[in-house]
């Protein structure tokens, strides 16, 4: 008896082992993934989406999340580790420099084949597509649909720089009779500036960055659209309650302009969405983003000003089966109900064809162009050297401008955009 529980023992220890082995080997034959996030307020979504994708297939997802602001080194100390991120982020030019060997080539791929756009996928000097955009913020005109509306417009009528121009320069001459304006002011304080010395100022590098194909931040630009970039400007500063002249010193409060309906137009992002809707009580439909219309032939099938740094690229160098979890698992959080709800709930906007509209109405009216096949105005300003030197520069010849708006004091900004850039690119350069 002693021995036949003595063998049955033996026989089922073995069985045990031979079951154990098999779980390993159908587990590494299944693969795992680890994301090392780079997004820290998206931890707690991630965490959940993780589990209930393991729920769903029974793959290991693995979402590790670096500390605000030490992203590089945590992906350089994890790619040195056996078992490291299978998904990380590639957000810039730079970042594709330093991890273009570890990079997976997405093309081609179906969580590439899910893209609604191109705009926001970074390349190798050889044309691998390292990583595919996740999620993006934007900016443009916001403009009060409701003010448009009692003003005897409406949105269609507005469609590129002549028809914005006609509408504004009517508004704020009847101004006093309708008891608001066009625009809101444009302070050049530093509260302000970085709306025109910045996002404004993307009108003109985006179009110059792509009839000259930049792949990387030019030594010298050619401000070959700065009168487009003027348009808008002399639009903005001579279509308000705020006197151009006073515009240095700035201490307005534009937000609060627009909140209160005294403006119909207000340049700024999708960041303002929360503050118009909770502070103010605007409501979704009486909000609407337009492109940067500024004069350029063809701007009719212009997007809103859409840029990003969240970029995910696959590691070629993990192993084949966790390479495929991993593209498995990315397909599912861009097409399947439970993936886009949960990206739509902690990213916002993200550039898949199967997104979820985000509650915030900016980025799905975003979203919303680039569905209608209107081209993406990316964020060329990214491209700027020594940033805070080159925009102060600029913001004093501005000022300078608007205090007198000659010929002669444009050529000031002129000199500030093109010989700036060049100044500051040798000095970022050596």
């Amino acid at each position: 008896m002693k021995k036949t529980l003595s063998i049955m023992l033996i026989v089922a220890l073995a069985l045990t082992s031979v079951f154990a082995q098999g779980a390993a080997e159908a587990t590494a034959t299944k693969g795992s993934v680890y994301w090392l996030n780079f997004k820290p307020e998206s931890d707690a979504t991630l965490q959940g989406l993780a589990a209930a994708y393991t729920a769903e297939t029974g793959v290991s997802v693995k979402v590790v999340t670096a500390a605000s602001g030490t992203y590089h080194q945590t992906l350089t100390a994890e790619m040195d580790k056996e078992a490291a991120p299978t998904i990380f982020v590639v957000g810039n030019a730079a970042g594709v420099k330093e991890w273009s060997e570890y990079c997976l080539d997405l093309k081609g791929t179906k969580i590439a084949n899910e893209l609604n756009t191109d705009a926001y996928n970074l390349y190798d000097a050889d044309g691998k597509l390292c990583s595919i955009g996740y999620c993006y913020e934007c900016f443009g005109i916001i403009v009060n649909t409701d003010l448009l509306a009692k003003a005897g417009y409406k949105l269609a009528d507005i469609k590129n720089f002549a028809t914005l121009k006609a509408v504004a320069e009517d508004i704020h001459a009847r101004a006093e009779q309708l008891g608001f304006d066009a625009f809101t002011s444009s302070g050049m304080d530093g509260s302000s500036s970085w709306r025109f010395s910045g996002h404004l100022a993307n009108a003109a590098l985006y179009y110059e960055s792509v009839a000259d194909k930049w792949t990387a931040g030019p030594a010298e630009i050619k401000g070959t659209y700065l009168d487009n970039f003027k348009n808008l400007w002399d639009l903005y500063i001579n279509n308000s309650a705020v006197s151009p002249k006073s515009l240095a010193t700035g201490g307005y409060d534009a937000e609060a302009e627009f909140g209160n309906a005294k403006a119909v137009f207000y340049q700024n992002g999708n960041w303002e969405y929360d503050a118009l809707t909770s502070k103010f009580g605007l409501k979704d439909s009486q909000l609407a983003m337009i492109p940067f219309y500024c004069g350029v032939e063809g701007e009719e099938k212009a997007g809103l000003n859409c840029g990003t740094e969240n970029c995910w690229a696959i590691n070629g160098k993990a192993s084949d089966a966790d390479i495929q979890a991993t593209l498995d698992f990315m397909y599912w959080m861009v097409t399947s109900k439970t993936g886009t709800e949960k990206l739509a709930e902690t990213f916002g906007a993200i550039p898949y064809k199967k997104a979820v509209a985000p509650a915030n109405v900016f980025l799905a009216q975003a979203n919303q162009y680039a569905a209608d096949g209107n081209y993406v105005m990316t964020w060329a300003f990214n491209y700027t050297p020594n940033v805070d030197a080159w925009r102060a520069g600029v913001v004093s010849a501005m000022n300078q401008y608007d205090a007198d708006q000659t010929a002669a004091n444009w050529e000031v900004v002129k000199t500030a955009f093109v010989q700036g850039w060049a100044t500051q690119y040798k000095a970022a350069n050596n």
